[in-house]
């Protein structure tokens, strides 16, 4: 039986890179069909800002906001603050949410508002053309570290998730990756574990999701999938970095 379409996601093209298993395509559709399966379309703001990241908002039939550059955040503790019956989410990268947007995160997590972040990190600035991002491994060659990463040069990779885990008022952090049918599973369960937080009034929740970028990693998909999971998730290990939830 053919699977029938989620009616939340518009029926257009997308503009994600075609046929290269663009993590990006892939959350959306899942984001599409947690929000329909939820039931929480009515009461969806999703704020979506500069990058890759931010042609979400085309694509899922649901109130939306771009932000500017590194403050999706910002834009969604107003969105919150003042309508606080909504369910808000930011759909961001590792350049937005990691590096411009960093201070957005911590102080978000430190006021323990009350909005759910899915964001992206696939370890460079994808749509402004592939330069190095806090996430870019170590010997890992972008358009601004042509020769690969260097730590005394450019620092070591900032593992955020780790960071806001040790924020008082942050909720729930994970780690989690869409390569294999297990993996995207959990992602699912964690997306959604994350918005009935939110919608139970509980604190500021994250979940990073691992991605590949074929296009500015110049390899084919198969080659993506393999590296991000020899290399990349040696660097980024997946699992739940804070539930208190579980307490």
């Amino acid at each position: 039986m053919e699977k029938k379409r989620c009616r939340i996601l518009f029926d257009v093209p997308y503009q994600y890179c075609q046929g290269t298993g663009c993590t990006h395509y892939i959350l959306t559709i899942m984001l599409g069909e947690i929000i329909e399966e939820l039931g929480i379309r009515d009461k969806t703001i999703l704020v979506g800002p500069v990058g890759c990241s931010e042609q979400i908002i085309n694509y899922l039939d649901v109130d939306a906001i771009g932000a500017p550059h590194g403050r999706a955040l910002s834009v969604a503790t107003g969105i919150k603050r003042s309508l606080p019956d909504r369910v808000v989410i930011t759909y961001q990268g590792d350049g937005d949410f990691g590096a411009i947007g960093i201070a957005e995160a911590v102080h978000t997590a430190a006021r323990g508002e009350k909005i759910s972040t899915i964001w992206v990190n696939n370890g460079l600035y994808a749509m402004t053309g592939g330069q190095m991002s806090v996430t870019t491994l170590i010997g890992q060659k972008t358009t601004t570290t042509v020769e690969g990463r260097k730590e005394e040069q450019a620092g070591s990779p900032l593992h955020v998730s780790e960071m806001l885990s040790t924020i008082g008022r942050s909720y729930f952090i994970t780690r989690e990756a869409a390569n294999s049918k297990t993996n995207k599973e959990k992602c699912r369960a964690s997306i959604i574990k994350g918005i009935k937080l939110q919608m139970d009034d509980h604190g500021f929740n994250a979940v990073e999701v691992l991605g590949i970028c074929p296009t500015n990693w110049h390899l084919s998909p198969k080659d993506s999938i393999k590296r991000l999971e020899q290399e990349v998730m040696k660097e980024f290990p997946l699992g739940i970095k804070k539930d208190l939830s579980r307490g």
